[in-house]
């Protein structure tokens, strides 16, 4: 059973200095790994959770962030049941609200976007049971923190910023993601946002800024164009269908790069690499 998805704000997101309040503590290096035996390793897309992006509530996009990283994280140290998958997200959710949200909602509506599968006592233990295996260390930094503070350096577009969130959340979906540094997959996002809409001036100010060079971010930038450009909508859409909205700028429809196209930018890119001035 699929997650409801969570509705995000109809209007269009000032950039705020929120993230720069951020003490990662359990830090960006943690690397992600999925046993292959395992019920959840052996799932390539996320399609008990694809639904996580938008419910009858409102919620910020770094509630959607951690909910989806206190997932994986648990999943790292815990077996789930698959029938047990939509209430270990919806209480991610609940956590994740709890710590992001200036007015959380309440028990009663995670259990109502669950479709009322599960009970208030399930929900609440399996709460309990997520912050025990994480023990309670869920300041952890996210793609979106990141992603936010280098579009304010580099002073882009709110287009752009879109688009670039646009790529962020599509690898959400993706497990080939979860052992990406959250600071490395929000530069590579905004470097191929800034790649698609012809703005590659801004790139050495990305670097700067971001501490990623080019050819760091070279395979990443290839691996997140290809998703964009094969992925196939017809199962997992709702991020495709919520950007398609002139609210988020219609971005989808911003054309992906060519591969061929891509690698020439990034060589040329590589190729003149140096110090900001």
């Amino acid at each position: 059973v699929l997650l409801p998805l969570l509705p995000q704000s109809s209007k269009h997101e000032p950039m705020k200095s929120q993230s720069s309040k951020i003490v990662p503590s359990m830090g960006e290096n943690c690397q992600m790994k999925l046993s292959p035996s395992s019920l959840q390793g052996a799932v390539k897309k996320r399609s008990a959770f694809e639904d996580l992006t938008n419910v009858s509530f409102e919620m910020t996009h770094e509630t959607l962030y951690l909910a989806v990283k206190l997932v994986d994280l648990y999943l790292m140290k815990a077996v789930c049941r698959k029938d047990k998958l939509q209430l270990l997200g919806a209480t991610a959710f609940m956590i994740a609200a709890k710590f992001e949200e200036p007015n959380t909602p309440c028990l009663d509506d995670f259990v109502y976007i669950c479709d009322d599968n599960y009970q208030r006592d399930e929900m609440l233990k399996m709460e309990i049971h997520i912050l025990h295996v994480l023990k309670f260390d869920i300041n952890i930094p996210v793609a979106y923190h990141f992603l936010r503070r280098y579009a304010k350096c580099i002073h882009t577009s709110m287009k752009t910023l879109t688009l670039s969130r646009y790529i962020c959340e599509m690898s959400l979906q993706e497990y080939d993601y979860v052992q990406e540094k959250a600071s490395k997959l929000a530069t590579a996002a905004l470097l191929l946002a800034l790649y698609m809409r012809n703005l590659g001036h801004w790139v050495p100010i990305l670097e700067y800024y971001s501490d990623y060079k080019v050819s760091e971010l070279y395979s990443l930038v290839r691996r997140l164009n290809k998703l964009l450009t094969f992925t196939s909508y017809y199962n997992l859409k709702a991020v495709y269908t919520k950007y398609s909205n002139p609210v988020f700028f219609e971005v989808t429809k911003i054309p992906t790069l060519d591969m061929l196209k891509l690698e020439e930018i990034l060589k040329y890119d590589c190729m003149a690499e140096g110090p900001v001035l």
